[in-house]
């Protein structure tokens, strides 16, 4: 177990007397930092490897940034928003529907409900473990020993190797006078009882696009402002382009090319917040009731002292090989503190990697070390449409002078979507130029984060657009909509 330091005086940090009180011989194989979705699959696949494991978590909850402040909370409160926006199209469909409001209260009342059963299972898989469990802030006072902390008590923790896995915290890009002015984050955003009238949403990525898209269907006045030339840059233009549209027909305001200058509480009253921002040569100015600051996302490795343990940073990011090691051999990472795509099946992923390469490690193993291999990376958007991808993009196969044929298919051409009332979206696919294999595809449409997964699968066994096209599917569904550019792609090898 842990070694207690002696007590300190108020303030102090024991520095001198560790090093006397330091076992001979590490307590532990494997530590990892941080219990979340990574943190929580390495310490499970280095305990099935018999390694002696500690889990730290230093967060004033347990739980990991998906649970408490990322993917499960925002799906919930988009549910609601998606719903909502269901009801007022009910005419559409024939309904009428009367007597309906938004009860934001009721929102979050549901929202917390369900996080505090998803948190409440990751306690107890993190207190039953096999693995020991710490609560306290970890910091390293040389590469094998960490200074636990929690409150006044300070104790030793040693290990042969760590594995980081603290997630990420708000990035916060310097604009003048917004923090003066107050903003919501993609944290406290999550918690908000009241919608705005008036909302700007500065940034243009998922998280951005998401909740602009939320507060915008629960009744704010939303603009978005978007320092590239598009939004969602991490998916193809033609996608950005089809989700904007669907934005702007919802009467969002969407604006990109943004260079933001200056945010002013508005007038000598101060109702409402002023944002100066420039597009082109052209000075624009809004004036809002609450500003949304979605300018993503930072690894979590301010406290760390990690310079103590060998790890070298550049620009304030982890170096990590593909065995997800750092720059020190013995110190491994996964998840959002790692990157380069922060979702949690490829946390998990990453962390049951730098396990096994860590225990590897450790015992000097002959065997090669297990190498991630992002070939099936998968991004999803959960807007209104849905977003998916998986593997390569056009732009990246491109840059990668990959040759390959594309085609897509719109889902407004699509019986069962035109039946679901759904107008926007297509489903693309890119295949290699020799026998056809599947190495790319892009949905934005109904239900793509479910659509998505058929590719997955076909891709994850080298699948062509051939066998995709020549597979049954069930009509009319929505899944029958990926033979279609299967064909087209087929057709085109087929006469060349």
């Amino acid at each position: 177990m842990p070694t207690r330091l002696p007590r300190p005086g108020h303030g102090e940090v024991i520095s001198s007397q560790w090093q006397s009180l330091k076992p001979a011989e590490p307590e532990f194989d494997v530590v990892v930092i941080g219990g979340g979705s990574a943190g929580y699959a390495a310490a499970r696949t280095a305990i099935a490897l018999g390694a002696r494991t500690a889990v730290i978590e230093g967060g004033a909850e347990v739980g990991g940034l998906c649970i408490l402040r990322g993917c499960m909370p925002s799906k919930s409160l988009l549910e609601s928003a998606h719903r909502w926006h269901d009801i007022n199209r009910a005419r559409e469909f024939g309904l009428v529907v009367k007597a309906v409001e938004v009860d934001m209260k009721c929102v979050q009342a549901r929202k917390r409900h369900l996080i505090g059963g998803f948190a409440s299972y990751r306690r107890k898989q993190l207190r039953r473990g096999k693995f020991t469990f710490l609560r306290g802030h970890a910091s390293f006072l040389d590469a094998h020993t960490l200074l636990l902390e929690q409150g006044r008590v300070q104790e030793i923790v040693t290990a042969e190797t760590f594995i980081l896995a603290t997630g990420s915290v708000i990035t916060r890009v310097p604009v003048p006078g917004l923090w003066e002015a107050g903003c919501l984050t993609s944290d406290t955003a999550l918690e908000a009882e009241r919608v705005p009238k008036r909302l700007a949403v500065l940034g243009g990525g998922v998280i951005a696009v998401e909740l602009g898209q939320f507060f915008a269907r629960m009744g704010a006045k939303t603009t978005i402002l978007q320092r590239s030339k598009r939004i969602v840059r991490n998916y193809d233009p033609d996608v950005s382009l089809e989700l904007e549209r669907a934005l702007k027909a919802e009467d969002i305001d969407v604006r990109t090319g943004v260079k933001l200058l200056e945010v002013r509480a508005n007038g000598k009253e101060k109702k409402g917040k002023k944002i100066i921002f420039k597009r082109g040569a052209k000075r624009e100015e809004i004036v809002v009731d609450e500003i949304l600051y979605a300018l993503g996302r930072k690894p979590a490795l301010e406290g760390l002292n990690l310079e103590k343990a060998g790890v070298v940073l550049a620009d304030g990011q982890l170096k990590i090989s593909d065995t997800m090691a750092t720059t020190a051999p013995h110190i491994f990472a996964a998840g959002d503190v790692a990157g380069p795509h922060e979702v949690v099946h490829i946390a998990i992923q990453q962390g049951e990697w730098a396990a096994r390469n860590a225990v590897r490690h450790l015992r000097r193993s002959p065997e090669p070390p297990d190498r991630f291999d992002y070939r099936l990376k998968t991004q999803v958007t959960f807007t209104d449409p849905e977003i998916a991808s998986v593997g390569l993009t056009e732009t990246e196969a491109t840059a990668q002078g990959i040759e390959f044929l594309s085609a897509k298919y719109p889902f407004s051409d699509h019986g069962k979507a035109q039946i679901g009332g759904y107008e926007f979206g297509f489903v693309k696919l890119l295949a290699e130029k020799g026998r056809g294999e599947i190495i790319g595809a892009e949905i934005i449409g109904p239900h793509a984060s479910d659509l998505i997964h058929e590719l997955i699968a076909v891709m994850r066994y080298r699948g062509t657009v051939q066998e995709l096209a020549a597979m049954p599917h069930y009509h009319p569904t929505l899944a029958e909509i990926v033979t279609y550019p299967a064909e087209e792609i087929a057709e085109q090898l087929a006469n060349r």
